[in-house]
């Protein structure tokens, strides 16, 4: 096992971990009513589990691991849009950032 895919399971078990805990964590509702986006809560868990399943299974195929990383950056570029919107400082917007550019370069790194 090589860098990349201990890369690629760190990014996995962060949004399964992220994923999971929209359904455990009273904080991660409220955050989602903060952002006024209560009604996409469900959607984006769901979403950050599918990706964090596609990741381990990318590991195989490879073509699932373009679409899951994919898929993650662009769900994190929305997520970075919501925190400046939000007017969120640095600090609170730097997962956000570093999980989108984490998996471009996860994306990247499959294609090429």
């Amino acid at each position: 096992m090589g860098v990349f895919d201990l890369v690629v399971l760190f990014s996995g078990f962060s949004f399964l971990i992220y994923g999971i805990s929209w359904f455990t964590s009273p904080f991660m509702k409220s955050e989602f009513k903060r952002f006024q986006l209560e009604k996409f809560g469900l959607l984006t868990a769901i979403l950050e589990i599918a990706g964090a399943f596609g990741l381990f299974a990318g590991l195989i195929f490879h073509s699932i691991l373009m679409i899951s990383s994919g898929g993650l950056a662009l769900l994190m570029f929305f997520g970075l849009l919501v925190r400046l919107k939000v007017k969120d400082g640095f600090w609170v917007s730097l997962p956000a950032l570093f999980y989108m550019m984490l998996n471009l370069y996860i994306f990247i790194a499959a294609v090429f």
